[in-house]
């Protein structure tokens, strides 16, 4: 029964965020906000989160270059980044295709380098979200519940500061001596070998990944801004900047496949813009299935690069043969 309770507590916040989202408002709004929208927008929303996936394989490029990783290609990095974004998009948890990029790079590089970078790359882009958060958060929408922000204030403040201490590294050295065989951060244990992995990537490179996840967040707001073009009730650059790391960051809660909270979020979020509850819900819609959309384009990638390997090894095995 544990096992499964991790799935029943996705479940339930996702029924309960979209029983908040839909407990008010006619179903039947939000299908007509689908059949006028302007398609042109949503192809721009498309294209801009499939552009994403490129700009932060290139994050995951500087970090792997920072530890001197110079055999996996960038466009290798780009593949594994769509194909796992298809496991992001329809699995259960948003974290299954990290595990997935984990498994495929650590064909050619150190398990603990494949993890160390992978998790980095994901906490870089949440950093600068859990700052635009914090920043964003006085400018709230009037009608956005306190408790909700208080929340993601928490979750804000705790992620920047658990942040600090994991790149840093002294502090987990020096608590963690205590923790049994492979929890210790000393030796070659592998929580010591993914805290070098991490650390070892170097501020520079440490740097550039946070640059390029600023680019990431601009990137995030126009496609909200184009998908809110889409249905009708254009909202400002500006605004969704405020607003859009809120959603970002709630998306930190379980949920079965992202679903639930950002449409339980819209309503309150947008009604400042002058934006009716149906059209803020069809939005947070829309923008959830231009990304299962995208995350299809990955399952065409990750068959050609398991018929490649296949290749490869059928090849090799030829070669020794001889």
């Amino acid at each position: 029964m544990k096992k499964y309770l991790g799935t029943i507590l996705r479940i339930s916040i996702t029924v309960i965020g979209l029983a908040l989202a839909f407990g008010s408002i006619d179903f039947r709004e939000v299908i007509d906000k689908f059949a006028t929208a302007q398609w042109e927008w949503l192809l721009l929303a498309f294209m801009l989160i499939n552009l994403s996936l490129v700009l932060r394989a290139y994050r995951w490029h500087l970090l792997l270059q920072g530890l001197g990783v110079r055999n996996v290609k960038f466009s290798r990095l780009v593949e594994l980044y769509f194909a796992g974004n298809f496991f992001n998009a329809f699995l259960p948890s948003g974290f299954g295709g990290d595990v997935v990029r984990v498994v495929e790079v650590a064909q050619e590089v150190p398990t603990d380098v494949a993890t160390g970078t992978v998790f980095l790359d994901r906490f870089t882009g949440l950093l600068i979200l859990f700052v635009m958060g914090l920043l964003a958060l006085p400018f709230r929408p009037g009608g956005f519940p306190d408790a909700w922000a208080m929340g993601i204030a928490v979750v804000c403040v705790l992620g920047l500061v658990g942040g600090g201490v994991l790149l840093d590294g002294r502090l987990i050295r020096l608590l963690g001596g205590w923790l049994p065989g492979p929890l210790n951060p000393h030796g070659e244990t592998p929580v010591a070998k993914f805290l070098n992995a991490v650390q070892g990537c170097g501020w520079r490179a440490i740097g550039g990944a946070l640059g390029v996840s600023v680019l990431f967040a601009f990137i995030l707001v126009s496609w909200w801004t184009a998908t809110t073009y889409a249905m009708g009730y254009p909202v400002s650059f500006a605004y969704n900047f405020l607003v859009v790391p809120i959603f970002a960051v709630a998306l930190l809660v379980p949920t079965f496949g992202g679903i639930g909270v950002p449409e339980a979020l819209a309503g309150p979020l947008y009604a400042a813009a002058g934006m009716d509850a149906p059209t803020a819900v069809a939005v947070a819609l829309a923008v959830n299935i231009l990304l299962r959309l995208s995350g299809l384009l990955g399952v065409p990638v990750y068959m050609w690069t398991m018929i490649r390997k296949k290749r490869v090894a059928e090849q090799r095995a030829m070669s020794n043969e001889r």
